[in-house]
């Protein structure tokens, strides 16, 4: 997608909602004060009337500090260098910012009204042009996220996916994919020529020196699984 992309802006969209698994609107509400290029992080947070602009907050109305990879912070770098100065938020045109102001003067701006228009159309001109199969914003930041479930504790994935509840986020760790069928094959096969699993490691066994014999009176025989 990014190959097919004719401008910085769609390069460097596509690539944090990639990398950063942050939702759409959470993207289009970016600020360049949201960015830390010398940390390499991107904050995700609310805005007031009061900083003149318009009115937003996160899903469950909560902030978080997003890691990002270096070169899409370079690719956020460029893109600010290549715009002009005047508006405050990273994936607003000038033009549009304009428009938003002249709204929330008339009073005519919702809360709820979407600061890019045509969005889901654009995206679908874009996929073509590159012959990807067809997804949506939310798919880049599903993505994100299940590659986060593969080296990260789910705690620290609830966290940086800006989940309120931690099912949500064990959803992408239920998964089993075709990587994880063969790491299976691979421990069991180890074992067959390995050292005998350790019976004080198993759900019956018994741990102290006694565990190898049977309580007085007692069988010796493992209970059967229920």
């Amino acid at each position: 997608m990014c190959a097919a992309a004719r401008n910085l802006w769609w390069k460097a969209l596509l690539s944090v909602a990639y990398t950063t698994g942050a939702r759409i609107g959470e993207i289009l509400n970016l600020t360049w004060a949201d960015l830390d290029f010398e940390t390499n992080q991107i904050r995700i947070a609310r805005k007031q009337d009061n900083e003149g602009l318009p009115t937003w907050k996160p899903k469950d109305h909560e902030g978080r500090v997003l890691p990002t990879p270096s070169e899409v912070m370079q690719l956020l770098a460029d893109l600010q260098a290549s715009l002009t100065e005047g508006c405050p938020y990273v994936f607003i045109t000038p033009k549009r910012w304009e428009d938003i102001r002249r709204l929330q003067t008339n009073g005519t701006w919702k809360e709820k009204q979407f600061l890019i228009n045509n969005l889901n159309r654009n995206l679908a001109v874009l996929r073509r042009r590159a012959g990807a199969a067809k997804f949506t914003y939310h798919d880049l930041r599903r993505a994100c996220i299940t590659n986060w479930a593969r080296f990260l504790p789910a705690h620290v994935v609830q966290k940086l996916a800006g989940h309120s509840d931690i099912k949500t986020t064990q959803v992408y760790y239920l998964a089993v994919r075709e990587d994880d069928l063969e790491k299976t094959r691979q421990v069991q096969s180890a074992s067959l020529n390995g050292d005998p699993t350790d019976p004080l490691l198993t759900h019956f066994g018994q741990n102290g020196p006694s565990s190898a014999q049977p309580a007085r009176g007692g069988s010796s025989q493992v209970p059967c699984e229920q």
